[in-house]
């Protein structure tokens, strides 16, 4: 990985900055990465929550659950773009200001959609909704850097990603549980609840981050952003990013639409799979401190690898649930690997806007993650084997694009 810069270098792990400028101890580390890995769940998993309410939504909004799924759409895209926001406002005004701001916006926007009467009127309100979610991720990932001690700092992006990922499954089964008893409404009333409640944590639990300079400092903490995009290494590495979020919802998406005979369509088979996959998610940051005796460039690179092959894998599989359901495993614990990596080599190859650095990861991701269910439809003429062999070839792409940030690394 590329040498850090020196406020976060290990020399310096003893003390983190602080308001005043005077060194303090760094953030605790148990309760910090906690909490931020559950909000990440709770924030995150609100572009999920609505593929478990695609019907109940589509009978209430008199429309199909076809034209429900733009609620997704809109809310993902919408979220790429709230990250070009977020990151640039956490370099300026710090972290916690950024998530508490946040959260309070996103209560306000997700009980709107709790209320909507329409169609149009839920994708517009959705759409604000991914907008004032965005806040959350690139802050606290941005959080992390700043104020968790070098020596845990990857364990702590691990964790929080990992949750985020988590998200995708966690939220859809809890979106199902609660609309079966309390109907698809209630769902965006207990996540407004909980993110007010969860103001409270982040006042006590985060600390105020260093403010960087007065109204000049935001304006140069967006011009960061053409910057960063003028170096390859760094545009590389957000369209593989792009490459590994896509692949990840296309292959959930292909299985639900265009899955082998005698599992698509088939909604509990389903579930089991997508919850299959969690033990990937729990063991993955369990592990980060053996993973991160590799150079994070190499690891991204492994686990680009690894997703393709087991991607491929998967495609051949037919029908077998159980093979199917142990190479999904492995794909999400080689996504959950991949996505810390490339967090790690984008701070690390721009210590001075790690916020922007962090923004413009994040869009990538929602980009990604917003384009892979339009990649699955364009392909469902393959069935479901052509999808995921598709989907492999693009995740090879994506170890070529993260392979210049490893020669970079090891030139060093």
């Amino acid at each position: 990985m590329s040498h850090p810069a020196p406020a976060t270098s290990p020399r310096h792990s003893a003390a983190a900055p602080s308001i005043s400028g005077r060194p303090t101890s760094w953030a605790p580390t148990a309760p910090t990465i906690a909490l931020l890995t559950a909000l990440g769940v709770l924030m995150v998993g609100q572009m999920y929550t609505v593929l478990a309410l695609l019907h109940p939504m589509a009978t209430a909004l008199g429309t199909t659950p076809e034209q429900v799924t733009w609620t997704a759409t809109a809310f993902g895209f919408a979220y790429a773009a709230g990250f070009l926001l977020a990151g640039p406002l956490s370099d300026r005004y710090g972290s916690r200001a950024v998530i508490t701001t946040g959260l309070v916006a996103a209560t306000a926007a997700t009980l709107a959609v709790s209320a909507a009467p329409d169609l149009p009127t839920t994708i517009a309100l959705r759409s604000v909704q991914g907008l004032t979610a965005a806040t959350f991720a690139p802050a606290a990932l941005s959080y992390a850097v700043h104020h968790i001690a070098p020596h845990r700092r990857g364990t702590a992006l691990t964790c929080i990603t990992s949750g985020m990922f988590a998200a995708a499954v966690l939220l859809q089964i809890g979106a199902q549980a609660v609309a079966a008893g309390l109907g698809w409404r209630a769902v965006f009333w207990i996540s407004a609840a909980l993110m007010a409640l969860s103001l409270i944590p982040v006042r006590r639990v985060l600390r105020p981050t260093l403010r960087h300079g007065t109204g000049d400092g935001l304006r140069q903490a967006f011009a960061a952003m053409p910057r960063l995009l003028r170096r390859p290494r760094l545009v590389a590495l957000y369209l593989s990013t792009v490459a590994l979020m896509s692949a990840f919802v296309a292959v959930y998406a292909a299985v639900a639409i265009a899955g082998p005979a005698g599992i698509a369509g088939d909604s509990s088979t389903i579930l089991a799979l997508r919850a299959s996959a969690l033990p990937a998610l729990v063991a993955v940051p369990v592990l980060a401190p053996v993973l991160q005796r590799l150079a994070a460039p190499l690891r991204a690179v492994l686990a680009f690898a690894l997703a393709a092959l087991t991607v491929a894998a998967g495609s051949f599989l037919g029908g077998y649930t159980v093979p199917l359901a142990i190479a999904l495993l492995l794909f999400v614990a080689a996504v959950a690997a991949a996505a810390p990596a490339v967090v790690e080599t984008v701070n690390a190859s721009a210590p001075h806007a790690r916020g922007a650095a962090v923004a413009l990861y994040g869009c990538s991701m929602f980009i990604g993650a917003s384009l892979g269910p339009q990649l699955t439809g364009a392909l469902t003429g393959l069935g479901f084997g052509g999808i995921l062999r598709a989907v492999a070839a693009g995740l090879v792409l994506g170890v070529l694009l993260a392979l210049p940030a490893l020669r970079h690394h090891r030139a060093e």
